[in-house]
This record gives structure tokens, C-alpha cells and sequence, in this order.
């Protein structure tokens, strides 16, 4: 980690006439890329490519990664794009650089480009494996889509592993088709693929979002058995379980049990709880957990603060913009979802002008 070092390291060997190798220039580069220097780590590239010594396969892959993770996307497909297309290019984008430029149009939400990449790795005999199609599969939100790309890639041979069983129930989840990903999960199971502690997080958040707390209950005592300790996430989506099939006396019971556990609670738990009685239209219970949390020191976030603006809302404008404000006060600017929220609250032509300004 001492880069001051290092690049006097290479100032030296310069001076002294020692060729620094590639070796020694793309560790460096790494190195600043991994603290995040990104900036010090693209002027070696740069210098790399405009001194030598020329960048190797390596070289272009830990770049690409750097760029992507400092969000450096026009860089990083500057790089891509002249080893693609230029024909003096000393070798071409291979299976890494491919999958990086995926992730990187994944994460930039540009989802049309990445399916361009993919289609490119065919057409210019890249070979593909399981984690390109979990790429692809990644960032589709149409649960048929996903279940295609699935099929595509067990036709190419590839076989699917915990990430892409994961991919497919959140899916089917989403979608609010339990059938399915319970299908999937067994058949996941049949394969000897041992479920890990996210797939059987999104599994139970399949069943959590539809209510339906039975089968969140197996899925839940399933990773006890399998020595799949439950982590607070995984309380927490089954403490939501509850709260979207309107048993609130299970939820407090859960939410008990969460505790004696030994976990700590956070915004999220709470918030889910609130969530659960606003639903109910019950604002006291909503106000008694906001105090309990208080009363625990816990800090509440955004989505409390929205919860309870909306709460109020519904039986008094005022008292919506009061909590409209506190959010931005406690330092979290309304985001879109708020400003909506406020705005249907608004009956009145008075309130609806006020919402307006606000």
C-alpha cells in the first residue's frame, strides 16, 4: 500500500536504465485502483500506452475494472473499443474483457448495449460460460425473459450454478410466481447445488412479498437444518412475510423472537413493522413503534419518515407536511416517492397548491 515507494521505485529504475516490466507497471496500476486512486491509475496506463512498456491482456483487464468501479465508463469503452476494432491492436478483447463491459453497461442501466456485447462474445467466437449468462440474467426484470436466458444458456451446456438459481427465483418472485421458484429451488437442490445463505434469502423474499408466511416458515427453518445460519436479513424479510399477509400479531411475535435471537434491530425492521400497521391504517401502533425504535437509539431513515408522513396524511394534511419537512430536516432530502405520496395526500385545492410549493 505505499505507492510513494513503489512509484519512486520506478522513477529509479528508469533512471538507472532498468527496463520496468509490464509486470511491474500493471501491479502498480492495481494497486491504486484497488485504494481507489483511480486517477493515478489510469496516468500509468496512459503512460504505459504512450512510452511503453506496451499493456498486456492483464494490463487491459485490470484496467477495464478500474474504470468500471470509478465509474469511468467512457474510458473504459474507449479501451475496449480500439482492441476491437483497430487492426493494429496487439490482440483482442477476450472472455474477461467481455464480461466486464457487461457488468459495466449493467451497472450504467444501459441494458440494450450490454445485450449487444453479449451477442458480440458469439459472433466473434468468445467463448461464453455460466457467468455470462448470469450477467445477462442479472439485470432483466421480465421473469420470462431471465427464464429464456436460463434455457439459453443449459442448451450451450453451461450448467447452472447457486448464483443462476438465485437469479431465476428472485424472478419468479418478483412476478409473484411461487410455484416457480419453489420448483426452481428443489430442482436446484436435486442438482447437488448447496443453496447459500442469498439464494435462501431471495427465496424467502419470494414468498414474503405475496404473504405467504407458511411457506416462508419452511424455507426459514430449512437453513437452520442445513446449517444455513439465518443473518438479519433474513429475519427481517421473514418478519415482512407477516406484516404482507396483515398479521400483525405474528409479526410482533417474530419481531420478539428476532431479539431474543440475538440480533439487533435496525431501520429496516422497524420500518417494516410501521409499514405493517400503516397498512392497517392503525397510526397509534405506528407512532409506538417509531417510539420504541427512538427509545432503542435506533435512527430512523427515509422510508420510516415516508411511511409515517403518509400515515398521518391520510387523516391530516398538516400533519403530512410536518413530516414532510422533518425528513428533510434529519437530513433526507424527499425523494420522488415522497414528493408523490404528498401530493396524493393534497385533496384540497389549498393543500394541493401547498404540496405543490413544497
Amino acid at each position: 500500500g505505499d505507492f510513494n515507494k513503489a512509484e519512486r521505485l520506478l522513477r529509479y529504475m528508469n533512471k538507472k536504465s532498468y527496463s520496468p516490466s509490464v509486470i511491474s507497471h500493471t501491479a502498480l496500476m492495481e494497486a491504486y485502483g484497488r485504494a481507489r486512486q483511480y486517477s493515478k491509475a489510469e496516468a500509468i496506463f496512459r503512460r504505459m500506452q504512450s512510452s511503453g512498456p506496451e499493456p498486456s491482456p492483464l494490463t487491459c483487464q485490470i484496467i477495464l475494472k478500474t474504470f468500471v468501479e470509478g465509474d469511468k465508463f467512457k474510458e473504459a469503452e474507449q479501451v475496449f473499443e480500439s482492441l476491437l476494432k483497430e487492426e493494429r491492436a496487439p490482440f483482442k478483447p477476450d472472455q474477461k474483457m467481455f464480461h466486464m463491459m457487461i457488468y459495466m453497461y449493467k451497472k450504467a442501466n444501459n441494458y440494450d448495449q450490454a445485450r449487444k456485447i453479449f451477442a458480440q462474445m458469439a459472433e466473434r467466437g468468445i467463448p461464453q460460460s455460466t457467468v455470462t449468462f448470469n450477467s445477462l440474467m442479472s439485470f432483466e426484470t421480465n421473469y420470462k425473459e431471465v427464464s429464456n436466458i436460463y434455457d439459453q444458456m443449459q442448451r450451450a451446456g453451461h450448467k447452472p450454478d447457486v448464483v443462476s438459481y438465485a437469479l431465476l427465483i428472485s424472478a419468479y418472485g418478483k412476478a409473484r410466481r411461487e410455484d416457480e421458484a419453489l420448483a426452481v429451488f428443489e430442482e436446484m437442490l436435486d442438482a447437488g447445488v448447496r443453496p447459500t445463505r442469498k439464494a435462501y434469502n431471495i427465496l424467502l423474499d419470494a414468498f414474503a412479498i405475496s404473504g405467504m408466511v407458511e411457506e416462508a416458515r419452511t424455507v426459514f427453518k430449512s437453513m437452520r437444518r442445513d446449517k444455513c445460519q439465518p443473518d438479519l436479513c433474513s429475519y427481517a424479510t421473514m418478519l415482512s412475510a407477516y406484516v404482507n399477509a396483515s398479521d400483525m400479531d405474528g409479526a410482533e411475535k417474530f419481531f420478539r423472537r428476532l431479539k431474543e435471537d440475538g440480533l439487533k434491530t435496525n431501520a429496516v425492521v422497524y420500518g417494516t413493522l410501521m409499514k405493517g400497521y400503516a397498512k392497517l391504517n392503525n397510526l397509534e401502533k405506528v407512532m409506538q413503534v417509531y417510539e420504541r425504535m427512538r427509545i432503542q437509539g435506533v435512527e430512523a431513515n427515509q422510508t420510516i419518515y415516508t411511511t409515517i408522513m403518509d400515515a398521518h396524511g391520510k387523516n391530516d394534511f398538516g400533519s403530512a407536511v410536518i413530516w414532510f419537512k422533518e425528513m428533510g430536516a434529519r437530513g433526507y432530502p424527499p425523494d420522488q416517492k415522497a414528493k408523490n405520496i404528498l401530493l396524493s395526500l393534497a385533496k384540497k385545492p389549498e393543500e394541493q397548491k401547498e404540496a405543490n410549493e413544497l
